[in-house]
Order: C-alpha cells, then structure tokens, then sequence
C-alpha cells in the first residue's frame, strides 16, 4: 500500500506528540508551538542551468593507445578441396592461310607477248635448303610506224643453295641472263634524201639484233655473334654480240662492335669492274678499248642515342685505282646523318651530308637502257656530296609520310644521249642513229620530292609519290635524259575474299636529248621529248588457295610515247594469265 506525502507528515507529528505526552509532566505547561507546511517542490524546465565547469575524466579509456604485434601461428591442416581449372572464353580464329613453297605463273598478251615465272623452293633438312628461279618475259613486237624488228626477250635463271644455323646463315647463288634487244629505234627523217628504193633497201640491210649474257656467281653470310655483322659478294661476267666483254667483282663486308655503350659500324668494300668493247663509235681504233677500276673503301660510323636524338658521324674513305691509265685518286666523303622525334613517331626531323664513289659498269648501264652501242667510256661518278633535310612520320596509324629535299653535287656523272649518225651503209648496225651514248658531266641537282602512303583497311592500300629536280650542268648543253618531274601512284584493294584489283599511274615530265645527221649539219640543238601519262591496272580472281586468275592491263591509254629518242613504246597491252601455288 503506497502513502502519498501529506498522510506520512500527519503520522510524523502524531508520534512526536505521543512521545512528548510521556515525556512532560502533568503540571508542565506546554506552550505554543508553530508548525509550517510546505508545499512539495515541482521543478519546471525554466529552472534549469549549465554546469560552467568542465569535468575531470581519468577513466582507463582516455590512455594513449599502445601498438599491439600479432603472430600467426602456422599449422598445416590436411584437406581434399581441388580447385577445378579455369575455362578460357572462346575465340573465333580467322584461319591462317597455307604458305606454299613453290609458284607458277603464265600468262598471254597482245604483241604476242609471253610471261612466265617459276619459283621452287625444297628444305633439305632442319637447317639446309634449295630454291631455283626461271622468269620469261618475250614480246614479238609489232609498233606501229617502226621499220626494223623491235621485238625482245628476257629471260633468267637463277639457282641458290643455303643454311640457317643460330651462329650462322649463308647462301650461294648462281645466275644465268639473256636478253635480246634491237635497235629499232631509226630517227623519223631516217633516209629523207634517199630514193624510195634505196632508201628500203639500205633499211633492209640493217640487223639491229643484240644479245647480251650474264654469268653470275654470289653469296652471303650473316653473323648472329661476333663484331661481324654480315659480308657480301659477287662475281658476274657480262658479254654481247659484238664482243664485248666485262668482268665485275666486289665484296663488301661489315662488322660493328660496342665502345663505352656506343655502337661503331664499319663497311668495308672492295669493287672491280674491267672489261673492252672491240670498236669505238666511229670504228678508227685499232686495239680494243679497254677500261679497269678497282676501289678500296673504308666507312665507319659512330652512332650516338640521346633522348629523341639519334646522331650517326662518320666518313667514306676510297682509294680509285684505274688499272689502265695509271690514275689512281684519294677520296674523302661525309657520312653524317640525324634524326630527331619532333612529336614522337608522328613527326621526325631528318638531316645529312652523305657522299660515296659509286663504280659503273656496262652492265648497269645496259639495265638502265638495253639500246646503248657497244662503244661506251666507263667510269667511275664521284658524288661528292648529298646535303638533304626532310620529315617524317604518321599522319594517322595508318597513314605515313615522307618529305624531303637535297642538294647534290657530282662529277664525272653518266648521262645519256643519242648517238649521231649518217646513212652510209658501211656502217655498224647501231650507226644509224639507232642507238644511245654515255657521256659525263659534273652536276649539281635540286630536289624536292614527297610520298604518302596509306593503308586505310586490311583491304585497301593506296600511295603516291613525286619529285621534282632542277639542274645545273657544267660542260653539257642539257642534263640529257633527265625529267624534271616524275609522278607516280598506286592503289590495291580486295573487292570480295574472291577478286581482287589494283593500278598504277605514273607521269613523266619532258626530258631533253640532241642529235644530228652528219652528213648535212654540224651544231646539234637539243631536242624534246614530250612528257608522257602511263595507267596500268589489273584484276584478279582467286579460285582457291593455289589457283588465282588475273588480268593486266598496260598503257591503258594508247599513246605511243617515246621513253628515249625515237624508241617508242608499245600501246594498250593486256596480259591473262594465272598464278598456280603448290608444294612437293
């Protein structure tokens, strides 16, 4: 039972009068007494107040923490849980196409033209290998407006046996060419002051056949160890109709070693070339004339790194020994080269001054134009100097370019120019104007030239390239033969995974040439030749694997340009053939 505040203050008084009442005696008087009452206390929200004082905590809980090192306690627990392996997502492959050792290729044209190819190659065990190559290429001829037999053919064998080792590679080759060229090339006023009977049978007296043969035996080795990079040579043995004979030997070894971190290359070079032509032009000689260079040349290069800059500073020493004349020469060239990483591989500044001593040969020069007389001087072309500075790089992934410009200064450098001529009939059959000189010159040649190459997709492939020169000759009236500008373009696409095509366009600007009828004038006077436009293309269509179909199409636009003076070129020509790929 619960008693509220005012009940137990009652008791209170009652038990403090009944202990006076035993206490007292009776005659006491017990006076007066005042009693307050007070109110019980209610507190109200009002009455409430901050403590100002802040308390004193000095609990355990405040102390500085202190860093606590745990160990583990390793127990090997046996178990029998296998993780089961990992599956790889699958990928779809594109299906690696079959390379195939051997190919055979013929094909058909107008002009009766004939092209064949055929290439074999055979391992002979893990290191050792065997490859041969045949290439036919023959035309009957048939230009319109020429009078002599302008027919041709080119055909070449080549063999090669060789191994790969991981110390070292090496191959042998061995190599057999004839070509069959005519000096068809007669000057448009050819027998103008003749009679028409006398003028078709001195034409018919004419045989402007020429054969030439090439024997050539060569090698290299390259080096996987060693201060011996690698090292090349060749022999090859070059004769004609009219016996004419060259021999031609060089090899050119190159090693590289390291120094202080830095890469020295050194090439070293050793080229012969000799040979006679029984005549000279004008048929007065009475011995063969005969023509001898050996040249020794050392090039070391120092190559220097250095951030974006990659510096290359060497030089060209050559020492010329002319075997028939007794004029030996000393020669200096600079072999300096930069580079440098404008904007990483999207933009290189390149720069330099390179020169060499390049030897001449019959041979090279009758690669370069087939209807020379076999009464030409050979020698050597000093190119002193190549000063050039261009860039380089990435427009795109895909897309690169390349410009650039030089300086070049040559003496003794090989031209070509037209022979003169007369109408006698006691002539060589490459005297009537027919055929083509060499003649020498120190020049100084501008240029300016720009490619750009594109690979736009897996399918499309697409470039073009130019260069413009501008030259200055010291002792011919012209730089004969050379074009001031030459233009050319390419693109290949893939149409289907079945067809296939491409072309190519090149321009040709005007070039200069001179020359004269001997037996009526004296001062020649340069004449040109117009600039020409060749288009080509071709189509194919792979039937499969091995088998592939093509078309190609020559000169597409029919002009009968004239590439030298008086030898013009065949028109629209189309060739169909096919490619045949196979192994043993």
């Amino acid at each position: 039972m619960k008693l509220n505040f005012q009940n137990k203050i009652t008791i209170v008084l009652l038990l403090i009068v009944f202990q006076f009442s035993f206490a007292q005696k009776k005659e006491d008087n017990i006076g007066s007494e005042v009693v307050n009452v007070v109110k019980p206390y209610t507190p109200t929200l009002s009455d409430a107040f901050k403590v100002q004082e802040t308390p004193i905590l000095d609990d355990e809980g405040n102390a500085k923490k202190e860093k606590i090192n745990y160990s583990i306690f390793s127990f090997p627990v046996a178990s029998t849980f296998t993780p089961s392996k990992g599956k790889a997502e699958g990928v779809d492959k594109t299906k690696q196409a079959h390379l195939y050792d051997n190919y055979a290729t013929l094909g058909f044209g107008n002009y009766r033209t004939l092209n064949a190819e055929l290439f074999m190659n055979q391992d002979l065990g893990n290191n050792d290998y065997v490859g041969g190559m045949f290439r036919h290429l023959s035309s009957q001829g048939g230009i319109k407006g020429v009078e002599l037999d302008d027919r041709f053919y080119d055909t070449s064998v080549d063999l090669t046996y060789g191994a790969n080792t991981n110390a070292i590679s090496w191959n042998l080759d061995l190599g057999y060419k004839n070509q069959i060229y005519n000096w068809y090339g007669l000057p448009s006023e050819f027998g103008s002051n003749l009679s028409s009977a006398d003028r078709i049978l001195l034409i018919n007296g004419i045989n402007a056949q020429n054969v030439y043969n090439t024997y050539s035996i060569g090698g290299k080795i390259d080096f996987n160890d060693g201060i011996f990079n690698d090292a090349n040579m060749k022999f090859s043995h070059f004769t004609d109709t009219f016996g004419s004979a060259e021999n031609r030997f060089y090899i050119k070894p190159s090693l590289q070693f390291d120094i202080m971190d830095e890469s020295i290359k050194t090439n070293i070079i050793v080229d012969y070339v000799g040979g006679s032509f029984e005549n000279n032009y004008a048929n007065t000689n009475t011995q063969p004339l005969k023509y001898g260079y050996t040249n020794f040349g050392v090039t070391p290069t120092f190559v220097m790194q250095e951030d974006d800059w990659t510096i290359n500073i060497g030089a060209a020493i050559f020492y010329s020994l002319d075997n028939e004349n007794s004029n030996n020469k000393f020669f200096v060239y600079p072999q300096v080269n930069a580079s440098y990483k404008v904007v990483g591989d999207l933009m290189i500044f390149y720069a330099g001054a390179e020169g060499s001593l390049e030897q001449n040969s019959y041979l090279d020069f009758v690669n370069k134009n087939s209807f020379l007389s076999p009464t030409l001087n050979i020698a050597p072309t000093d190119k002193q100097y190549d000063i050039f500075a261009g860039l380089k790089g990435k427009l795109m992934n895909n897309v690169s370019y390349n410009i650039r410009g030089s300086y070049v200064n040559e003496r003794n450098k090989a031209l070509f120019r037209s022979n003169d001529y007369n109408e006698n009939a006691s002539n060589e059959n490459y005297a009537f104007g027919n055929s083509m000189q060499v003649v020498y010159d120190d020049m100084k040649t501008l240029s300016f030239s720009g490619d750009l190459k594109a690979n736009f997709s897996d399918d499309v492939t697409f470039g073009i390239s130019g260069t413009f020169n501008s030259y200055t000759n010291d002792f011919q009236q012209e730089a004969w033969n050379l074009p001031e500008v030459k233009l050319n373009s390419n693109i290949d696409f893939n149409i289907t995974p079945k067809w296939f095509a491409g072309a190519t366009v090149f321009y040709v600007g005007e070039r200069k040439d001179t020359q004269l009828n001997t037996d009526f004038t004296s001062n020649s006077t340069a004449i040109t030749l117009d600039s020409y436009f060749d288009v080509n293309a071709h189509v194919g269509y792979k039937y499969n694997e091995q088998l592939t179909g093509f078309v190609r199409a020559n000169n597409i636009t029919n002009q009968a340009y004239e590439k030298w003076l008086n030898y013009q070129v065949q028109g629209f020509q189309v060739v169909v053939g096919a490619n045949y790929k196979f192994d043993f």
